[in-house]
């Protein structure tokens, strides 16, 4: 295997500073390492206030079975709206923005890209394809490895008082596992080697591990973020919307775990993932793989990835950890990015490879009537991610080894 080492002394930049990004960032310093810190106009005015002053309060429960934690005020070696000055000499680069800040980021990213570096896209969303053709497109040949992650290493919020994000990140899970694979496939065995210097991925290093993905499919597959959100957001959007109206309850202490998840909303799910899984075997990748009843419960599969597969609450109890982490409106990510870019996806590659999508497509028609857009129209296609000219065999070629098939 490939040594690594050579990261251990250099500086780690993370690119964005919303909820993923503090974390990370946060993380990273109080375990060691000099951290630069980044984001871009217009948001960086509200997302790195107060940071480069008092660094980042760093806390919460990080529940997760090993009961690895870290608590602290984290002091960034630097923090900074320039890209350039913000990688220089970094060995590691995690990308840690929603996916509308992939490609502003990776425009400033192409140029500054340095030999070695190793690029992290939490959670990949199909980030590390978009890199990849976009390095292509601009003639940069530098050799760095890129890779993403199926989801972020923390169930994390940022601090809101009085619309003012403050400099400080509560974290209230940690993930012991994650899936992560690098683009092309080749280089994964390096890229997870990588994360053993990327101190944010602690807790999972020294939990269960991460585990090599079958390409970066199956972590796009194997984010769980359409699965749980869109179902749940849009299924429980009546508690959602009567949650603090005439439910009697605080607003902002809504989550479609605690109070919108039941026995019908796991069956669809269920349905969904069944889909993604006839998707991922039509293309002859990898995905995650879950049993049934791991869906039934008030954690759904997303505990299995802090407190083992063997976690599970049952529908008749509360689930605590999770109070106020929302949605608290339909315009939320859950629904504005893990429609038009989760479900929007499969339904592309449900028709390039003749597999049907009934369920994955009614929650890209429902997300459509409620927010009156047209997600089919604003959705992710496999032309913008660089694919949608290969057959199987191109395409399985290219995300493995990163033979590209021109058009």
């Amino acid at each position: 295997m490939q040594t690594m080492e050579y990261l251990k002394t250099k500086p780690i930049a993370v690119l964005g500073a919303g909820a993923v990004g503090k974390a990370i960032a946060g993380d990273c310093a109080l375990g060691g390492a000099k951290v630069r810190l980044c984001d871009l106009p217009p948001f960086a005015e509200k997302t790195l206030f107060g940071v480069e002053k008092t660094g980042i309060k760093f806390f919460g429960d990080q529940l997760n079975l090993y009961g690895f934690e870290r608590h602290g005020q984290a002091r960034m070696d630097k923090v900074t709206t320039d890209v350039a000055e913000a990688v220089k000499g970094a060995g590691l680069v995690v990308v840690a923005t929603p996916c509308a800040g992939h490609k502003p980021f990776f425009e400033k990213l192409i140029p500054a890209l340095e030999d070695g570096m190793v690029i992290h896209i939490f959670p990949d969303n199909y980030g590390s394809l978009i890199l990849r053709k976009m390095m292509r497109e601009a003639g940069c040949t530098k050799q760095v490895i890129i890779g993403g992650w199926s989801s972020s290493t923390y169930g994390s919020r940022v601090e809101i008082k009085g619309g003012v994000i403050l400099p400080q990140i509560r974290v209230y899970y940690r993930a012991i596992t994650l899936r992560g694979a690098a683009m092309p496939a080749c280089d994964t065995d390096a890229f997870l080697e990588s994360a053993k210097y990327l101190p944010s991925m602690d807790a999972v290093t020294q939990g269960q591990g991460a585990v090599a993905g079958d390409t970066v499919m199956d972590t796009g597959f194997s984010n769980v973020n359409p699965v749980l959100h869109c179902p749940g957001a849009i299924l429980g959007v009546g508690v959602m919307e009567n949650f603090g109206v005439i439910f009697g309850e605080d607003k902002y202490k809504f989550s479609i775990y605690s109070h919108a998840y039941c026995p019908s909303i796991s069956e669809v799910q269920y349905a969904f993932y069944k889909e993604e899984c006839d998707l991922a075997e039509a293309m002859g990748v990898g995905i995650q793989p879950y049993r049934k009843e791991q869906f039934f419960s008030r954690e759904n599969v997303l505990g299995a990835e802090y407190m083992g597969e063997d976690y599970v609450i049952p529908f008749d109890q509360q689930d605590p950890i999770q109070f106020g982490t929302g949605p608290f409106t339909m315009e939320n990510r859950y629904i504005t990015e893990d429609i038009p870019v989760g479900c929007h996806v499969y339904h592309e590659l449900g028709k390039k490879f003749g597999v049907k999508t009934p369920v994955i497509d009614s929650m890209i028609n429902l997300a459509s009537a409620i927010l009156q857009r047209d997600f089919y129209q604003m959705g992710y296609t496999l032309d913008y991610l660089g694919i949608g000219h290969m057959n199987k065999e191109e395409m399985n070629a290219y995300l493995r080894e990163g033979v590209y098939h021109a058009k």
